[in-house]
């Protein structure tokens, strides 16, 4: 059967102790992010983990960028002229149907 699209789904309670970390309570961020050696510790941190996760990356080759470059283009203009001639149709439906 169904549910009911109108019911809420029921919500799963869980402990303090099962919920994910969010990070340092406002006390201890205000020990120590608020230094300015802390801050650039983090952001250090951050752009190496950055980094790491780029090198994770599946980059494109240039072959497959260029086409998929062109059938963009080739999609735009196609488009570009399909709305034109529609817009133009309905413009003079709309003048005839006006006159």
């Amino acid at each position: 059967m169904a549910k009911d699209k109108t019911q809420a789904a029921p919500v799963a309670e869980t402990s303090s102790k099962q919920k994910a970390p969010r990070g340092k309570s406002k006390e201890e961020s205000g020990k120590e992010g608020a230094s300015l050696a802390g801050r650039i510790d983090q952001a250090k941190e951050f752009f190496e983990q950055s980094k790491g996760e780029l090198k994770k990356v599946t980059w494109p080759t240039r072959e497959e960028t260029v086409k998929t470059g062109i059938a963009v283009l080739v999609f735009s203009v196609v488009m570009a002229i399909y709305l034109g001639v529609v817009d133009m149709a309905l413009s003079r439906l709309v003048a005839l149907i006006l006159s």
